[in-house]
């Protein structure tokens, strides 16, 4: 997330019966959340973090609700993170996992999102960014970013149908990620529709310079990086062998996507929902 730290009625998923995080040849689910719930109803505080709030982190506009407004299950098993401009001001949807991870050595780690966007056209999304993404869980011990490390699992702004994954590591600004800008890559998205977003760490390899992390759009690959290209082994585990959590929000506004203009709009078209999210391990 380049981290520095017109509906009025809900829109129900009303395709989609009950998600559930699919099996993976070579892998168990480990830990999982479906978003089973009652229309216009919280997820499972047990599960997640609802930020209420501004945080005051590149320059973005929204205020994040702990409100089923803009942080809501839809009834038919899936999430639904919402932007509202209300008068000026634009409020949003955040949830950060209780659940943190680590991948394991000498494993195959895999997290996964089913991920689809409101239906607004694309000329009405100016400063949307909506993100599937990973913080190391050092940041809420104090460890400043971009050394707690950040996965990146999918980005897109303004509409465009272009899917980037990146990762932040060492220093902001320059290190060995590259701060700001990190080490990244993009992928063209068929449509707003179901797709599915993956990282899959491979620990298999003794020497954790031929670890990888890579990044998949349904099943096929579009990014990897290895541990030889940042050659450091501290940094390599802040990304690869250190607590992890999750975070699922929409921005509004910021650095990277510039602000909202006079066409853009907020509600269930502009919406990021999401059938589930999983991690499993070889």
């Amino acid at each position: 997330m380049h981290f520095s730290y017109a509906s009025v009625l809900p829109f129900l998923a009303a395709s989609v019966a009950a998600w559930t995080a699919p099996s993976h040849g070579g892998y168990r689910l480990i830990w999982s959340d479906s978003f089973a719930g009652a229309t216009n109803k919280l997820p499972n505080e047990n599960n997640w973090n609802i930020l209420d709030g501004n945080l005051g982190v590149n320059n973005e506009l929204q205020t994040y609700k702990r409100s089923a407004r803009q942080v809501q299950t839809s009834g038919g098993g899936t999430l639904q993170l919402v932007p509202w401009k209300d008068g000026a001001a634009w409020t949003s949807g955040r949830i950060e996992s209780k659940y943190t991870f680590t991948p394991q050595a000498g494993r195959r780690t895999m997290a996964e999102a089913s991920i689809r966007f409101g239906s607004n056209k694309i000329s009405t999304k100016q400063g949307i960014w909506p993100a599937f993404w990973l913080l190391g869980n050092s940041i809420r011990a104090g460890t400043p970013w971009p050394r707690c490390g950040e996965l990146d699992i999918m980005e897109t702004v303004n509409g465009q149908l272009t899917g980037h994954a990146t990762a932040h590591c060492d220093v902001y600004p320059g290190g060995l990620c590259n701060e700001p800008s990190g080490r990244s890559a993009a992928v063209a998205i068929p449509s707003q529709e179901w797709f599915r977003w993956r990282i899959v760490w491979d620990r298999t390899a003794a020497d954790w310079r031929s670890q990888t992390i890579t990044w998949f759009l349904n099943d096929g690959q579009f990014h990897r990086l290895r541990g030889d290209q940042i050659n450091n082994a501290d940094v390599w585990a802040s990304l690869t062998a250190r607590p992890l959590f999750f975070i699922l929000n929409v921005a509004v506004g910021g650095n990277w996507p510039g602000n909202p203009n006079g066409n853009t709009l907020g509600g269930y078209g502009a919406m990021m929902e999401v059938g589930y999210v999983a991690q499993y391990s070889s």
